[in-house]
């Protein structure tokens, strides 16, 4: 379901008008309140995601921060507990990073058997340009004591209705790492309020679930933190399950590193295109070293073929990549791409079935029909008494085309005996049968 800007402006609600967002424009809608908006397949053209397609995932309703007043509180295991301003945490060294956001569910969609929860398809996503502090110049300056673990991060979100607070931790050296950002800025701008206004955690590699949003306390624990969005959300098994198990949540691990992954955002899925040469093109990321190659199949993963990968790169930035085939022929091309990252990691073609949906990454299939021009007959003949989405559902073999198209003469479709074998032909090469 898509939305124009009227619309998504008014259900983004008054939060995101006090604000001053962006407006978020041809966005996916997941949910309306609280706000949940997809990228369209359009984003990935993009190397830098634009505000106005950068998803939107909030578990709670976006808040009002009044800048003049808000701190950052830090404490628990530390020698110096402090609150900051915002000024004062500015004066801290500026850091910039390109990193994917992905939510953790990003595809549960595409799992079978279903599992509940936003169903997300290919694009609870963006690749931004964070720029913030390091959150290890933060505790470094508070002071960590020894025996801390965990490090506990608070946003200033309410929870709807009785539903927990959002409280996420990670652990202390994942916290300490150089690349770990707390960020006020996104794409050169100040940080939007559907995106975590005035601050959020960045924690390059890993899924949305740790990036913590309109971030007000941190506090350092010594041991795991008990909330529900450590102990039952966020898990996975970490192993291949029955499908539609019941597991407990205990024998779950927290999810952390994203998986390997591309995408295909040209051609779209059930497209057709003329006959020649055809630009296939998307992105690829990774939370593990960098994506080394993108391969690129025709023919249902029987040959494949290296994409060009584009000269913009970040160590946990997505990759854009294109490959423009030789001329092709009339017919159907089951398109695939499959990414493989620096360390090994490659997309699998099956996917191990989770209880939530999360770390969706197999290759996807993309299915195109190549074929001449509409004919004019085909127009004259079939469309008159219906629309073309009366036939373009329909994906039959050109036996099935004949039948039809006889049964359709039969009933008084005005087509002539010269025209009969062009419109037989083009619907057998535009709406061939779907793979499998």
């Amino acid at each position: 379901m898509r939305f124009s800007r009227r619309e998504l402006l008014a259900m983004a609600g008054v939060a995101s008008l006090r604000a001053a967002d962006p407006p978020k424009t041809g966005m996916i809608v997941r949910s309306a309140r609280p706000e949940d908006f997809e990228m369209p397949l359009e984003g990935f053209s993009n190397w830098i995601t634009p505000v106005d397609k950068f998803f939107v995932r909030h578990h709670h309703y976006a808040p009002q921060v009044d800048l003049s007043s808000w701190q950052l509180e830090i404490g628990g295991l530390v020698d110096r507990p402090s609150a900051l301003s915002f000024e004062q945490l500015k004066k801290l060294p500026r850091v910039e990073q390109v990193a994917v956001l992905e939510c953790a569910g990003n595809g549960r969609a595409f799992y079978e058997p279903s599992v509940i929860g936003l169903q997300w398809a290919y694009g609870a996503l963006g690749n931004g340009r964070w720029a913030g502090v390091r959150l290890a110049d933060l505790l470094k300056t508070a002071g960590v004591k020894t025996g801390a673990r965990e490090v506990l991060f608070d946003g200033a979100d309410q929870p709807v209705g009785a539903m927990p607070k959002f409280q996420r931790t990670i652990p202390l050296d994942k916290a300490l790492h150089p690349d770990t950002l707390l960020v006020y800025e996104l794409n050169g701008a100040p940080l939007p309020m559907l995106h975590g206004f005035p601050l959020r955690l960045v924690v390059p590699g890993w899924a949305g679930d740790c990036w913590s949003k309109w971030v007000s306390k941190i506090t350092l624990l010594d041991k795991d933190f008990d909330g529900f969005f450590m102990t039952t959300a966020y898990r996975h098994p970490g192993k291949a399950v029955t499908p539609g198990a019941t597991i407990d949540p205990k024998t779950m691990q927290p999810v952390t590193s994203l998986r390997v992954k591309s995408v295909i955002a040209t051609p779209l899925d059930r497209s057709a295109a003329a006959p020649g040469p055809l630009r296939i093109s998307g992105a690829a990321w990774t939370g593990a070293g960098q994506i080394a190659e993108v391969r690129v199949s025709l023919d249902g993963g029987r040959t494949w073929t290296a994409a060009r990968l584009g000269p913009d790169q970040s160590r946990y930035a997505w990759r854009l990549w294109e490959l423009i085939t030789p001329p092709l022929a009339a017919g159907f091309y089951n398109i695939l791409a499959q990414a493989r990252d620096s360390e090994g990691n490659v997309q699998p073609f099956a996917q191990e079935w989770n209880p939530s949906g999360y770390l969706w990454n197999v290759v996807q299939q993309v299915g195109i029909t190549v074929g001449a021009s509409t004919p004019a007959s085909y127009r004259t003949a079939c469309l008159p008494c219906h629309g073309s989405d009366v036939i373009e559902q329909q994906r039959l073999t050109r036996t099935q085309w004949e039948r039809e198209v006889d049964k359709m003469i039969r009933w008084g479709a005005p087509v002539k005996n010269d025209d009969r074998s062009a419109i037989i032909d083009f619907l057998a090469e535009r709406f061939a049968p779907r793979r499998p």
